[in-house]
């Protein structure tokens, strides 16, 4: 099986414009694409997992990726699947996020030379001439079209300001500069950016006499239709420092039962014989299928010893063996301590199993809070720094979060 043939049996192929003449460049080898990456955190996220595992597949079969980091993109903020506007980003935070992701994606890319690419549109579009921009681009697009475009639709009902509007013609430069630097013919990315994609190739079509093409990834969701990869706390981020190697195993082996086999395809790199087996896997087998998907998916983002550690403190806390050296755990100093104890709203909330205080009022109201075993009651229960130190306190929420909170001075 082929790289194409394979992509389409894991179900990540969504939209292509040119099927035959896609399937001909990946397949060879000859395909030099693109991925944009906007720079709106210091931290890659689980949004981000597909399109880097589907870069390293299609290195590996010999095809050339350049990863684009949107520093100038990110001065305007993208409108697909908004309903409100970006915060404006300095150009400081800009550069610092763009440093982050290109660690990050080195876990995946090889970025050796003549292997990939890293580049960053603010090379090419703060130094635009915007009158020039007009005449040269401005020209080759629709207003018409473009507003028939699903990114703009959703926006236009609350308001969609002129400075979003140009999103599209960014990104559709940007496919048009990389094709004349650095021979990018192809250009992939999630189903939501398929109109700035299109704007893309008929910018290339129109200025250059030439063809180039668009390949949208599926998008990740859950048998619920919603996008996965983000939990009651907020994303699950791929920095070990905003979401531990252990929570990140957590999230993958807690997946419904449903999204198991579908998370195995288009995330690791089983061999799809494998995966096709555990089709007939039933009730206790498919928590076996979660915890590879969990063990690989660590595997991937944080490396095998870290992957070793996530699964050995989940079988600790859940099954009684592993190595509980490996639970989760947060350290408490002075300062958290108010005249020497800690209430156990506060210290849910130090121990980040809710996002908030009143997320804490409502967990140990409905008695979904335990402490060492004994469920906790009473929102008002305190800890002394003396019960808090050795071996600390075993604070769990619902069924399946949990943290060591030890006090260390």
């Amino acid at each position: 099986m082929q790289i194409y043939e394979e992509l389409q049996a894991r179900g990540l192929i969504a939209q292509v414009t040119d099927e035959p003449e896609i399937r001909e460049l990946v397949n060879n080898g000859k395909a030099t694409f693109y991925i944009g990456f906007d720079p709106t955190a210091d931290s890659l996220h689980v949004g981000h997992f597909m399109a880097l595992c589907l870069m390293k597949r299609l290195q590996e079969a010999g095809n050339r990726p350049i990863a684009l980091v949107g520093g100038g993109t990110g001065m305007i903020g993208d409108p697909s699947g908004r309903s409100d506007m970006r915060q404006m980003m300095t150009v400081e935070t800009i550069q610092h996020n763009c440093d982050c992701f290109k660690k990050q994606m080195s876990r995946f890319i090889e970025f050796s030379e003549g292997k990939a690419l890293m580049v960053n549109n603010a090379d090419w579009l703060l130094d635009l001439n915007y009158v020039e921009l007009l005449r040269e681009v401005g020209a080759c697009f629709s207003v018409n079209r473009m507003l028939t475009a699903e990114c703009y639709k959703q926006r236009m009902e609350k308001g969609l300001s002129f400075l979003e509007f140009n999103y599209m013609i960014m990104q559709s430069y940007d496919f048009y500069t990389l094709f004349q630097r650095y021979g990018c013919n192809m250009q992939f990315g999630g189903d939501d950016q398929w109109s700035n994609m299109l704007g893309g190739t008929e910018l290339i079509r129109r200025k250059l006499g030439k063809d180039a093409y668009a390949m949208t990834i599926t998008l990740l969701l859950n048998s619920e239709g919603k996008k996965m990869g983000k939990t009651q706390s907020g994303a699950v981020w791929l920095d070990p420092n905003k979401t531990s190697p252990y929570d990140f195993y957590q999230y993958w082996r807690n997946v419904a039962d449903a999204d198991v086999l579908k998370c195995l395809r288009m995330l690791t790199f089983l061999p799809l014989e494998q995966i096709d087996e555990m089709d007939k896997w039933e009730g206790s087998q498919l928590n076996k299928a979660k915890e590879i998907l969990a063990f690989e998916l660590t595997k991937l983002v944080h490396g095998d010893e870290e992957a070793q550690k996530a699964e050995n403190a989940a079988k600790a806390l859940f099954v009684g063996g592993g190595d509980g050296a490996n639970i989760p755990t947060t350290e408490l100093t002075a300062e958290d301590l108010a005249e020497g104890s800690i209430d156990i709203l506060t210290l849910l909330r130090k121990a980040e199993l809710v996002p908030s205080k009143s997320e804490a009022r409502r967990a140990v109201e409905q008695g979904g809070v335990s402490v060492d075993g004994e469920k906790v009651a009473d929102i008002q229960k305190t800890y002394t720094a003396e019960e808090l130190q050795g071996e600390g306190k075993m604070l769990k929420k619902g069924k399946k979060n949990f943290r060591r909170v030890v006090y260390k001075g």
